[in-house]
């Protein structure tokens, strides 16, 4: 099996003249957390992520990221050189150039032409269709989980994140998982007004738990408890790896707390599984 039979072939795309504004309405309007830049001839000169945004137009820095958001060239935020691999490359080389590399996706090249795109998700799926009861979730989590309670503040929780280079944290109490907390939790959290980018001391969210609907607070009110997901969906440690794979695949979710009789002993996320791919 190569990389061509499990790629998503369906690639979102815009052009490196276009605004910011544009690939955030992209992402929104199709559920997507990233999408390719192409140059004039239509070649990738770059591909830009949910994150990318946020974390690239913070408040602090050049005066051109006051800018509202539809007068921000995609190339000020965009990843340039977008890591590629061949079609015909298999999916334990993809998935050691992501882990090397650190990043999420790859582009998928048939010669010089863009044939798709392989993500964590891909590899995930790959994983529990042909690795199942090759491995146990204790033998590819993490056991270093960062971990806030639900009186910390939002400030405390993106800077955990910003620290350790990690995408999600587990809220605590007495050692049980109360909730967790991702950066799509987070996503655009430091705009007042996504369509204006006006800078922040206010951020949009919505409450998962209660499916409120969206509103608004000063960053310095909010807390973990404000903005975390409840309703977590935890695996044991003796579990087989592909259950996991399985659980984040059906539940749109890439991590997953590691608990053991109530207490959080580690988690698993899409890149501890894409590990085990051999």
């Amino acid at each position: 099996m190569n990389v061509g039979s499990i790629m998503t072939d369906e690639v979102f795309v815009m052009e490196d003249t276009q605004q910011v504004a544009y690939a955030r309405n992209l992402m929104l309007r199709h559920g997507i957390s990233r999408v390719v830049v192409v140059d004039s001839k239509g070649k990738p000169a770059g591909i830009v992520t949910e994150t990318d945004i946020t974390r690239k137009l913070r408040i602090n820095g050049p005066a051109w990221k006051r800018r509202p958001i539809d007068k921000i060239s995609i190339r000020r935020v965009m990843n340039e050189n977008p890591i590629s691999v061949d079609i015909n490359a298999t999916p334990r080389e993809a998935a050691d150039l992501m882990l090397k590399k650190k990043i999420g996706s790859l582009l998928v090249m048939d010669g010089e032409e863009l044939a798709g795109i392989i993500t964590k998700r891909d590899l995930l799926r790959f994983f529990k269709d042909r690795c199942a009861g090759r491995w146990k979730v204790e033998d590819l989590m993490t056991r270093d989980v960062k971990t806030v309670t639900a009186n910390h503040t939002l400030a405390h929780v993106i800077d955990i994140m910003e620290e350790n280079g990690i995408s999600r944290v587990v809220v605590t109490g007495n050692g049980a998982v109360e909730g967790i907390i991702t950066s799509e939790n987070l996503s655009f959290a430091t705009f007042e007004d996504p369509e204006r980018g006006i800078p922040v001391e206010r951020v949009y969210f919505i409450s998962r738990a209660s499916e409120e609907k969206r509103r608004a607070r000063t960053i310095a009110m909010l807390t973990a408890g404000d903005i975390m997901t409840e309703d977590v969906i935890t695996v044991e440690p003796s579990a087989d790896a592909s259950e996991a794979a399985s659980l984040m695949l059906d539940n749109g979710i890439s991590g997953l707390p590691v608990v053991e009789d109530d207490e959080l002993v580690g988690i698993i996320t899409k890149t501890d599984i894409i590990s085990g791919i051999q």
